[in-house]
């Protein structure tokens, strides 16, 4: 099962690869990470999304709040949450074909944020599921780039990660 794994990390170098070499030392795979730092300039917000069972997902929190750097965390999963990911994608545009990519974007919400005369580049946010679908829909010989930020998340209502 997927997981996203929020962590209030200590904003200093070293603090990243140490999450990454826990992760590859006990041979976990991390699909998708970003890193930013938070309201409070001394602390990062990392956003982590990984797959396992129970048993998995429970022994890498445990261990994550073993690492120094690790103030907080929570998994996304267990709680009602907002989840969101960014994504780019550069397409071939030709006479044929503008008028179609146009429709998709408006269809999936995007925006087009370049226009060439040969290329659009199109911005989507939304879940996973629907950025994997705007994908899915688009003729693949007009693909030329496809860049995604990962997921991030935040939890709803009075819930939250903070210090």
């Amino acid at each position: 099962m997927r997981h996203i794994i929020s962590i209030l990390i200590e904003n200093e170098s070293g603090a990243l690869s140490r999450v990454a070499g826990l992760f590859s030392a006990r041979g976990y795979n991390i699909e998708s990470l970003t890193v930013a730092p938070t309201e409070d300039p001394s602390l990062s917000r990392m956003t982590l999304v990984t797959s396992g069972n129970a048993n998995v997902i429970d022994q890498i929190t445990k261990q994550l709040n073993k690492l120094i750097d690790v103030v907080k965390l929570v998994d996304l999963v267990e709680s009602s949450h907002i989840e969101r990911e960014l994504m780019m994608v550069k397409v071939k545009a030709d006479e044929q074909s503008r008028n179609e990519i146009r429709s998709l974007a408006d269809i999936f919400r995007g925006k087009i944020i370049d226009v060439t005369n040969k290329t659009y580049i199109i911005e989507i946010t939304g879940t996973s599921e629907k950025l994997d679908a705007f994908v899915a829909t688009l003729n693949p010989d007009h693909i030329v780039e496809v860049v995604r930020s990962g997921a991030t998340g935040i939890c709803r209502g009075d819930h939250g990660l903070h210090v």
